[in-house]
């Protein structure tokens, strides 16, 4: 029943379904530099800070969402298209909007929708994923559900159509404050992201990333404490520091705020890191969902959103999966 990470390695059989925030600033500014320093305790007067060759952090990214024109490369595949209000929309084979529900998202690998939901609420079926387009191919995969029928995921999200849809339409947008039109990464399109969220990825686990559904990453020749990094010139090229966020954002992904600390670079910007391993997004990633930083040099790793309480960076929050 718990196929929630199972990889899309075989074509499965398709059936007919019958059945089936403005963000609230952290006032205490202060309140977050203690936290961090008694996580790290760099950057403090008189403590050298970290130092880093190269420009300050180029600010807020935006990802260069690869936009196809919604035709699939087989007749049973997925794809994304661009939608005038909502932005990136994962469509289905007939070009029908696939949307996730709010309700399944507190119960990983299963679906909330069954019987006369399920009717108007149409579980895709899995597919192979040589079939998806614009969608990243290590996201997808399936559940199990109740009939025994393979349901298709994005990140470990069911996925459905609205069956009073029409092909190209959002109509079920929004309804009842549960279903939205899927991003590629498998998040709620429409709604605000979060400056710091999770990617349930299923090869790596919970990651983290930035506002953008960019992945963040951490380089292992970085020093954590006292904080130095090594990404010098060359390496900024491709590696991008992450922006601080508050103590509000990591409760709101479900981080313990002790494990933030912002430093300064000598560029004159403002870096975040986790558990004082400096964070970056990859050039390279071109998607919401994309993890192609992953392992690059054997030195760049995904990291993990199950980091423990500050201990100085002596555990390295990296995805080793």
């Amino acid at each position: 029943m718990n196929t929630y990470s199972r990889t899309y390695s075989h074509v499965h059989n398709a059936m007919h379904l019958h059945g089936n925030q403005r963000r609230t600033a952290f006032a205490a500014g202060a309140v977050v530099l203690a936290l961090a320093l008694s996580a790290c305790g760099a950057d403090r007067p008189g403590e050298g800070g970290a130092t880093q060759a190269g420009e300050k952090p180029s600010g807020k990214f935006e990802l260069e969402v690869v936009e196809e024109s919604a035709v699939p490369l087989s007749s049973e595949g997925i794809s994304v298209r661009r939608d005038a209000e909502l932005g990136s929309v994962v469509v289905d084979s007939k070009g029908s909007t696939v949307y996730v529900s709010r309700a399944d998202e507190s119960r990983p690998g299963k679906s909330s929708c069954t019987d006369a939901c399920a009717m108007t609420w149409l579980p895709v079926p899995s597919r192979e994923p040589a079939a998806a387009q614009g969608v990243a191919q290590d996201l997808l995969g399936s559940i199990t559900r109740a009939d025994g029928v393979e349901q298709m995921t994005i990140a470990g999200r069911p996925l459905y159509t609205y069956a009073p849809g029409k092909k190209g339409d959002t109509a079920g947008q929004g309804i009842k404050d549960t279903w939205y039109a899927a991003a590629p990464d498998g998040t709620r399109t429409g709604t605000e992201r979060p400056a710091l969220g999770v990617l349930n990825s299923p090869g790596l686990g919970r990651v983290l990333q930035d506002r953008n559904g960019r992945t963040l990453y951490l380089f292992t020749k970085d020093t954590p404490w006292p904080m130095k990094t090594a990404c010098d010139t060359k390496c900024l090229e491709k590696w991008t520091p992450s922006e601080p966020v508050t103590a509000a954002d990591a409760k709101a992904a479900g981080l313990d705020p002790r494990v933030l600390f912002p430093f300064s670079t000598p560029g004159g910007g403002r870096q975040e890191s986790f558990n004082c391993w400096p964070a970056y997004t990859f050039k390279g990633d071109k998607k919401p969902g994309d993890t192609n930083g992953q392992g690059v040099g054997g030195v760049w790793f995904a990291i993990k959103a199950d980091i423990p309480r500050g201990d100085r960076g002596r555990t390295v929050p990296a995805a080793k999966g």
